[in-house]
């Protein structure tokens, strides 16, 4: 049984369904969620790098608050993280850096020509990853 749940969020429905089933996975197996949203950054100029601590203070608050709301049954430990990078790749470097045993993330459908064009999160960790993935639509 999982014993770190990473859910990947990005504010969608079905992330939310998934941030929901890891929580009745986490309850089932005493495990601890570890809620992470990805913030893409533009590596730009240095004017930008001291914006991003705001944004990213104001996001975060921001975060933890959606998250809550949502709810959290008793004896389930939540984090709420944020992190920047690519997404697949910003994810799957936190699954290496806290242990996570298991990841639970939605999945979107696109069309073929959005896939193209911005990727496709969680084929991304379905391709990498070298722990379980457990995708929800």
């Amino acid at each position: 049984m999982p014993k770190n749940i990473l859910v990947g969020y990005d504010g969608s429905e079905t992330a939310r369904r998934a941030y929901l089933f890891a929580l009745e996975l986490a309850a089932c197996s005493k495990a601890k969620v570890h809620v992470v949203s990805v913030m893409q950054v533009d590596n730009g100029a240095d004017t930008s790098a001291l914006m991003m601590t705001d944004i990213l203070e104001e996001r975060l608050g921001g975060l933890r608050e959606e998250i809550a709301a949502l709810g959290q049954p008793p004896g389930v430990p939540v984090e709420v993280e944020l992190v920047h990078g690519s997404p697949g790749d910003a994810l799957l470097s936190f699954v290496a850096g806290h242990g996570v045993d298991h990841i639970v993330i939605g999945h979107t459908e696109r069309g073929a020509l959005a896939r193209w064009l911005v990727g496709s999160t969680s084929t991304d960790v379905l391709a990498k990853a070298h722990v379980p993935v457990t995708v929800v639509r």
